[in-house]
């Protein structure tokens, strides 16, 4: 008679569980297990087929090799379209100096402690791409807090190119191959230096790619910056604006253009899994800059500092950084397909006392990244072990199916049912208090380039890098652009570097041999509007028509959150 299906094994486990669980596969030693097909049948050698005679044609029939081939013509899921080439490890957080007074979020009370996931890449090559390309790194960890898991999407620069999320697409197009030639900037650097001359908001990005933190010395000697604003919400509801900063205990450092050539296409891999084999585990500070809504309009009003704004960065002396814990990386993964490829991490995961800001760019990647993982890994991305949350009570959802659904809830009511009722559990945040402050009517909105934009690029040529930082900058720079084809590209990229110094701009000149522009004053820019342009018919983006609303500024506050922004302040 066959075996019940309640028959259970020596370990107590049920017949179809023995040996296939997800813990169990990936800490078996190659010596515990037998050789089989995928469905399971012992199989007496990986090398042999089913044939016609010594000599004839393969036969149909041989499962074993048309499952093989067929499996193998299908390893690959497709690639990170930013951030492909990466690595990572695992760990833990642990709060050192709680956070209670400004965020409700568990994660952030006395003593919590939790295991992370961290993922470091490069950007814009693909995933054969060498570590140590000037490209900014990707810097994210996934939080596994008992509230639900929580993703810092982060990079090791706090600003970024752009402030206008509809250029994300367009941008990164530019650090992908030419589609004609095939080749990368290293070899072409036309499209990128022509979307940067003309979308000048880039510059103090631009500022930091070309400088020492373009090529960070492995992952393990870098910093990681959100980059986004966003809100922190306490008990009482009260919530403030926030800046998070992860600051690498090992301190920083950078790698030479000249020298990059010297190191291992995996040199940050190899650094990071090498340095946690041997026990030397690397850890970051976990800071806030905190900023009440009154605070971020007076620093619009007075300073021209925008906290929806990118580019932005907010003055440490003014706001300064708050520690509220720390993280370490202690274990290598075992597999990394399953642990780094397929991580996914999403910015909308955030746990309760977490919310998201109006920044523009952060609102479209809350839906631009899980998108991507539903495209990528699969619509139940969320139910692989690395993406799954550790939560102490059993989760549930209306989610169901879809392919390789593997909890797929059992047979449990697919809706709100009386007969069978789910548990519910009331919200710790005031979503209403929290996000009702914005009133307004629809607009279309483009970003224009201010002279506050220059201002923070400025002071880096001026006060933070010092004589060898200066001319590795220009050397950087005239360099790259040494592939750009078209001339007046270099001359427009010239004069926003003068907008920002003109002992820049002259360097440049005698680096590149270009004469570029006289400031971008009389300049139209084809991505973004020129507010600093003196000819009245420069100043829209591309030509277009000037919105009805158009004064003297055709953004009056630029996506900020000017003076009455916040209801009852």
């Amino acid at each position: 008679m066959a075996p019940s299906a309640t028959t259970h094994a020596p370990d107590g486990k049920r017949n179809g569980d023995l040996h296939r669980d997800y813990n169990d596969d990936r800490n078996a030693a190659s010596e515990d297990t037998l050789y089989c097909t995928s469905n399971g049948v012992p199989m007496p050698h990986p090398y042999e087929t089913q044939r016609v005679g010594e000599n004839g044609p393969l036969l149909l029939q041989d499962f074993h090799l048309i499952d093989l081939i067929s499996h193998f013509d299908r390893e690959r899921i497709p690639e990170r379209v930013v951030h492909a080439k990466g690595g990572g490890a695992h760990g833990y957080y642990q709060t050192t100096a709680p956070l209670d007074d400004i965020c409700v979020a568990d994660i952030f009370q006395a003593g919590k402690k939790c295991p992370v996931t961290v993922r470091f890449s490069t950007v814009g090559g693909e995933s054969g791409s060498h570590d140590c390309a000037r490209d900014p790194r990707g810097f994210s960890i996934k939080f596994r807090t008992e509230e639900g898991n929580w993703d810092a999407v982060a990079n090791n620069t706090p600003v970024f190119f752009l402030r206008d999320p509809a250029k994300f697409p367009h941008f990164i197009h530019t650090q992908k191959r030419d589609p004609a030639n095939h080749l990368t900037g290293a070899d072409d650097s036309t499209m990128f230096w022509d979307y940067l001359s003309q979308n000048p908001e880039s510059i103090h990005q631009v500022m930091i790619l070309m400088g020492d933190r373009g090529i960070p010395d492995g992952w393990r000697k870098m910093h990681g910056y959100v980059g986004h604003t966003m809100k922190l919400v306490n008990k009482n509801g009260d919530w403030v604006y926030a800046q998070m900063h992860m600051k690498s205990k090992q301190g920083t450092g950078f790698i030479t253009q000249e020298d990059s050539a010297n190191y291992s296409p995996d040199y940050a891999q190899k650094d990071l899994y090498n340095a946690i084999e041997k026990g030397d585990y690397p850890g970051w500070d976990v800071s806030f800059q905190l900023m009440s809504a009154k605070e971020a309009e007076d620093l619009w009003e007075h300073e021209k500092i925008n906290v929806f704004d990118l580019t932005h960065v907010w003055p440490q002396a003014k706001f300064p950084l708050r520690k509220v814990g720390e993280f370490f990386l202690n274990e290598n993964v075992k597999n990394y397909f399953s642990e780094i490829e397929q991580v996914a991490f999403n910015p909308a995961h955030m746990p309760p006392g977490i919310e998201p800001s109006a920044d523009p760019v952060f609102q479209s990647r809350l839906f631009s990244y899980p998108d991507a993982h539903r495209h990528r890994v699969g619509v139940n991305y969320q139910q692989l072990p690395v993406n799954a949350p550790r939560v102490p009570y059993r989760m549930a959802n209306f989610q169901r199916d879809g392919n390789m659904a593997f909890l797929n809830q059992g047979s449990r009511p697919a809706y709100l049912s009386s007969i069978q009722p789910i548990s519910f559990r009331n919200r710790t945040v005031d979503l209403d208090k929290t996000h009702s402050h914005f009133t307004g009517e629809a607009v279309t909105f483009l970003s224009e380039i201010r002279p506050e934009d220059f201002n923070a690029p400025r002071i880096l040529w001026e006060k933070v890098f010092d004589d060898g930082a200066k001319e590795r900058f220009v050397n950087n720079v005239s360099g790259h652009m040494s592939t750009c084809k078209h001339e007046e590209i270099i001359k427009r990229e010239i004069a926003i570097f003068r907008e920002v110094s003109d002992d820049l701009a002259t360097r440049l000149e005698k680096a590149t041999g270009v004469k570029g522009y006289d400031g971008i004053s009389n300049l139209r820019f084809n991505g973004t509007h020129n507010g600093m342009a003196k000819d009245r018919s420069l100043r829209m983006a591309n030509g277009m028509d000037p919105p009805k609303r158009v004064g003297d500024s055709i953004q009056p506050n630029n996506g900020a959150p000017r003076a009455g922004t916040h209801k009852n302040l």
